[in-house]
């Protein structure tokens, strides 16, 4: 089931901000911060999971258990990527209903042809508006639950322009999508001009560092129309820097002496985050004696 704190956020019109997860690990160090939602990044759990890129190579089948892992052991609410929901319609049915069962709170759905890419990188190519009114229409239809959450995507704005983009965004909308994604507008004025356009649902910034958009402040995002930001590539960024810097010390020294401090998140830290304390307790709570000779 979905969680319905998520749906209540907006119902309230207050602002949500989400960082990407991508592995368990990333799932739990978010999930005790207090965020009012996690969003499940396809970038990150792609090249995390199979060491690929974004690029409509994963299927359901490769995210869905990963998807419904992060949403089992979180208890803050979970957006997921569904990239184009994997195919035609019938897989858009398919998808929404495996989503929701795993647990997720929101399904992001988008407008692109198979295979999709990511977001941030050219060559993206979108279906007629009306195909992808007919997928909104479909997921809409396939959930059980009112709280759980659909997500439209366009990505026409970089191929097709910022007309087209809002042209879109309205339409999905009505055909009956609950959060509206402009994929990457250019400028902070096109920004202002997306929420103008769009008032009746909450719009999604996707705020990726060295990405196409300008990273506003959360303050500037609402008073601009923004309903909630992502940040689906913080984690995955700060992670592989921080790995390159120990591997590197690493290296260079032949062991890991003299690594800074604030380098590691230390393991008795680790050990707690992963439920150790737990694991020991049952332990003693149930130790049986020693074997006699």
């Amino acid at each position: 089931m979905a969680n319905p704190s998520l749906k209540a956020c907006f119902d309230r019109k207050k602002f949500v901000v989400a960082p990407g997860i991508f592995d368990m690990i990333s799932a739990k160090v978010a999930d005790g911060m207090g965020f009012d939602c996690l969003y499940v990044t396809g970038f990150g759990t792609v090249a995390s999971g199979l060491g690929l890129p974004d690029a409509g190579i994963a299927t359901y089948t490769d995210m869905i258990s990963r998807i419904g892992r992060f949403a089992q052991m979180s208890r803050t609410p979970v957006i997921a990527d569904a990239d184009t929901g994997y195919g035609g319609l019938l897989n858009v049915r398919h998808t929404v209903m495996g989503y929701e069962a795993a647990g997720v709170s929101g399904i992001q759905l988008e407008d692109q042809e198979v295979p999709k890419k990511c977001g941030h990188t050219p060559g993206r190519r979108v279906i007629p508006a009306e195909e992808m009114v007919l997928k909104i229409k479909v997921a809409a239809e396939a959930r059980r639950d009112p709280n759980f959450l659909i997500v439209a995507r366009t990505d026409a704005r970089t191929g097709l322009g910022l007309e087209e983009a809002i042209r879109r965004g309205r339409m999905y909308g009505e055909a009956g999508a609950d959060i509206v994604f402009i994929e990457s507008p250019e400028s902070e004025a096109e920004m202002v001009a997306i929420g103008k356009a769009i008032t009746d649902k909450p719009l999604l910034a996707n705020n990726v560092e060295g990405g196409r958009t300008p990273i506003l402040s959360k303050a500037r995002l609402e008073e601009i129309g923004y309903g909630i930001a992502i940040y689906p590539a913080v984690g995955f960024l700060a992670a592989a820097a921080a790995l390159e810097r120990a591997y590197s010390h690493l290296k260079t020294a032949g062991d890991s002496n003299g690594l800074p401090a604030s380098e590691s998140y230390g393991f008795g830290r680790i050990c707690e985050l992963m439920g150790f304390p737990e694991v020991w307790d049952f332990e003693r709570r149930w130790a049986q004696p020693a074997a006699k000779e």
